[in-house]
This record gives C-alpha cells, structure tokens and sequence, in this order.
C-alpha cells in the first residue's frame, strides 16, 4: 500500500543495500562457523536460532519496542488532542491509523515501529507533549508516521538483530574459551572460540556502519516527508531545536536508560557529545534544519527565526 508521503528513492536502495548486506554477513557467518568449528549440524542450528530472532524482532516490533520503553495504548477519549492529529495525518497521508502509545517520561521525544503500515505504533512521551504547540506535535508526528509509510522502520527492525546474532555469537565464543570448543589442528592451530569471536567482531562492525548509515538517512528522508505533507516545515524546525534543548537538561540516568531505543527517536537520548560522529544514529540538528530550510522554500513559505543556526524562536 502506497501513501501520499514524498517518495525517496535513495532510500528505498540504501534500504536494499543493508538488507543486502546483512543478509550476505548472516550467511558469512554460518559458512565461516561451519569451517572453523567442522559442523553442519551446529551451524544449522545457530542459523535456524538467527532466523527465529529475525522472525521474532519483525513480528513483536511494535510490542518489544513499546514495552521498552513502558509506554501504554491509549484510546481516544484518553488522548483526544493526540489522536485528533494522527487521525487527520493519517487521511492526509492516506494510510491506515496506527496504534497510539504515550510513554510516561520527561524525556521529549517520539517513536514509530511496526511491521508494515498496517501493524504499527506511534508513540509519544509526556515530556514531548508537555513542551510542544500542536503544530509542533503535528510536524513531530508526520515525521513518525513517514517511517512507517516508507517501512524504514521495519528494515531497522530487522537490522537491529543483527546485533543481537553477533553478541549470541561472541558470547558463545567465550563459552568456547572454557572448554566448549577446541583447537583446530593439533596444538599449533588457532582455537576455534577465538576465530569465531574475531568474525563475530567483523561482522558485527560492518553491520553496525551498514545500519548507522541507514539511520542517519531516513531521519533526513521522514523530516523531507513530513513537512511536505504537512505544509510547514518550520514547525518541525521549532519542534527539533526545542527537543535538542530540552534533552540537554534530562538527568544522565535518564538518558542511559532510553539511549537502546535513539535509532528509533526522533533525536537521540544524548547530551553534550558531538553528533557528526560515525557512530551517530541521527544527523547533526544543523544539517536537518538546513534541509527543512530548503523545503520551506521550495513551498514558497520561508522560516521565520534563525532555525539554520538550531536557534528557532
């Protein structure tokens, strides 16, 4: 099912192309477990245990995502503000209605996940609803709900279990260590547990940049579409320079405790570190108000306040 939000080529192929690749670093790994360790049988069973996880992470998405971050479904006449945007959102954008979650938190920020457009939540937290005009909430929430029209969100689900087969792995390679798995060849051989860490380690660092990379992208992608939909990318621009601030005054345990979920926010659980790092799930504030910028011009509507320089009044 299409939607009305802008369509981005670039990132339906760097989609494809970590779907690509983490695909062929899974089979990586199973060929390269059945050469060190000399067992069909095992690495079936590790491949079959990666596939469960694959499965698991697309199916439960929304519910593991949901629960990780305590938020609770809540029907209408709980959230009429909230679902009154969504419900006009979602016949803008000509898309079915997603669940809709609020996360009990100070922490200003949003989330979409899902396995399709029609198996998806939003969720918002207190802190984001407690700081935001309507507009603003408006502008945060088309952006969410682009993620799950373009399914980024869905490949990011099933991205994130790379990280989890790998970790398995390593894990299990330290069980190696003890006993579990052998020399190769004879005394001269490297152990058969410390190979299966070093790909482990490969692996799991190619997937990391594969999804880092992707992450970055489709933040820039949903803020494109949101606003387009929207008609004003200036409050989107207000809305992102007053979570970026906010985050900064959240206590560090708080931010500790949400930073699993900052691929899936619509800006990271960080504060006082620098975004333009490679291992920055999102782009800088100043390159997505740059891009807003730009939008609202092609709409013929400029930004009002300095919003390039992230000090949007």
């Amino acid at each position: 099912m299409s939607s009305r939000f802008v369509k981005d080529h670039g990132l339906t192929a760097r989609m494809t192309l970590t779907m690509f690749v983490l695909g062929l670093l899974f089979v990586t790994v199973i060929v390269a477990f059945i050469a060190i360790v000399d067992s069909y049988g095992l690495a079936l069973i590790i491949g079959l245990v990666g596939l469960g996880i694959v499965w698991y992470q697309w199916w439960n998405s929304d519910k593991t995502a949901l629960k990780a971050m305590r938020a609770r479904v809540v029907a209408p006449h709980e959230a009429p503000e909230l679902h009154a945007i969504i419900d006009r959102l979602c016949v803008m954008a000509d898309m079915p209605k997603p669940t809709v979650a609020i996360s009990y938190t100070d922490l200003p920020n949003a989330f979409a996940t899902g396995r399709s457009p029609s198996h998806s939540a939003v969720c918002v937290t207190t802190g984001i609803l407690d700081r935001l005009t309507l507009d603003e909430l408006e502008g945060v929430l088309a952006h969410e709900l682009s993620h799950v029209a373009h399914r980024d969100v869905m490949v990011m689900s099933l991205a994130s279990s790379a990280a989890i087969i790998t970790g398995m792995l390593m894990r299990g390679s330290q069980y190696g260590a003890l006993g579990m798995f052998g020399r190769r060849d004879g005394n001269s051989a490297i152990p058969a547990w410390l190979l299966i860490m070093l790909v482990s380690i490969v692996v799991y660092a190619a997937s990391f940049v594969a999804i880092k990379l992707l992450s970055r992208y489709r933040e820039l992608a949903a803020d494109r579409a949101g606003a387009f939909l929207t008609g004003k990318p200036s409050a989107l621009a207000s809305a992102l320079t007053k979570i970026t601030g906010e985050i900064a005054s959240i206590p560090q345990r708080d931010l500790r405790q949400a930073q699993p979920m900052n691929a899936f926010f619509i800006a990271p659980a960080v504060s006082g570190v620098s975004w333009r790092t490679l291992t920055a799930t999102h782009p800088s504030l100043e390159q997505r108000l740059e891009q807003l910028a730009k939008v609202a011009t092609e709409l013929g509507r400029p930004m009002g306040g300095d919003f390039t320089s992230g000090t949007g009044v």
